[in-house]
């Protein structure tokens, strides 16, 4: 087992004292700025990445745009001007599949806050992308407002270097995340709250495999009830506190509500999108509506040295983010399976009838 931790941190010190391998990364490179260090390097080497061949990217593309700026002061003002809240971006048909969620956790969590910002969405192809208005990035082929073409290492920096800039032109800070504790926070107060142990909710009304809390009297009603509250101007997260594997079927909400609505639609799973679009959810543009999709768990694990297992963890964190949401007064539904593969057909096709 190998570990990679801040120097003289206390996971740091713990491992080392019970023997394990320890890489120490550097402690003023922030998470999501760093795909580069350690953190990102040494899991990309274990699983075969060609680490010198995208340092050596990176180090050449930065090079290039501290020779010339032109180019990456371009993209800057072009997501600053051109994109007053939503940038949707795609990887389809590039060569670099993935790279839209890693921008969407840094361009999120960089700028969202003080009321401003800019939402980056992943979405599936520029056609889709384009729905609610939002500024469109590829990167190859045509038909986006923008495609910006280049290796794996040379993206990596260049899109840090351009959230910086976006974050100097906004007057905010990009390193930080002020808003990302307020759901940890809730998340320790319902644990409290509950004992360590899940409650039995009651929800508003069930339809089928799905309970619904929330306004509406069907699955359907309650979707186009939640479509109708959207803010103009505004846009849709939808939160999946499921399993990317077992459960990835529920992703194509994404695209069927962005359709019904008209409205930028962001997807992300949780609870990863905590640390990406969780901080622009509360800090960035007032204009969400928010859906939660939780579900049933067949399987739990005990977690050593805590009270409460993982399935109350991870539900604790579902209803956490839900009550700093709800302080906001924002448009929240929760939708509840309590058979996923049942549920989750069931909203799908609630969503396509509307």
């Amino acid at each position: 087992m190998l570990f990679v931790t801040d120097p003289g941190s206390p996971l740091d010190k713990e491992v080392r004292s019970s023997g394990y391998s320890v890489i120490n990364a550097d402690p003023n490179v922030g998470g999501r700025f760093s795909v580069l260090s350690a953190f990102g390097l040494v899991p990309s080497a274990l699983i075969g990445a060609p680490i010198k061949e995208i340092l050596d990217e990176a180090s050449a593309e930065k090079q290039a745009f501290l020779q010339d700026d032109q180019v990456i002061l371009d993209v800057a003002y072009l997501l600053l001007t051109q994109a007053e809240q939503y940038i949707a971006f795609t990887d389809a048909e590039s060569r670099v599949p993935g790279l839209s969620d890693w921008i969407e956790q840094l361009i999120a969590e960089s700028t969202g806050k003080d009321a401003i910002g800019r939402l980056p969405i992943a979405t599936e192809d520029v056609a889709r992308a384009r729905v609610g208005g939002a500024f469109t990035v590829a990167y190859s082929g045509s038909g986006a407002d923008l495609t910006v073409e280049g290796s794996l290492g040379a993206h990596f920096i260049f899109w840090e270097w351009v959230t910086a800039l976006i974050g100097a032109a906004l007057k905010i800070d990009p390193f930080n995340q002020p808003n990302v504790t307020e759901a940890k926070e809730q998340t320790a107060a319902a644990l409290t709250e509950w004992n360590n142990v899940v409650p039995v909710l009651t929800p508003a009304c069930t339809d089928k495999s799905v309970e619904i809390f929330g306004d509406g009297q069907s699955l359907k009603d309650a979707l186009a009830t939640f479509i109708e509250d959207v803010k103009d101007g505004g846009y849709i997260a939808i939160m999946a506190y499921l399993d990317r594997r077992d459960d990835v079927k529920i992703a194509e909400l994404r695209a069927i509500l962005a359709e019904k609505s008209a409205r930028p639609t962001s997807f992300g799973w949780a609870p990863r999108f905590l640390h990406s679009t969780g901080q622009f959810h509360k800090g960035g543009q007032k204009n969400g509506s928010f859906l939660q999709i939780t579900g049933e768990t067949s399987i739990d694990y005990a977690i050593p040295g805590r009270d409460f297992s993982l399935r109350t963890l991870l539900f604790a964190q579902a209803i956490g983010d839900n009550r700093a949401l709800a302080t906001r007064k924002y448009p929240l539904l929760r939708l509840h399976l309590q058979n996923r593969k049942a549920g989750i057909d069931e909203i799908l096709a609630a969503a396509r009838s509307l």
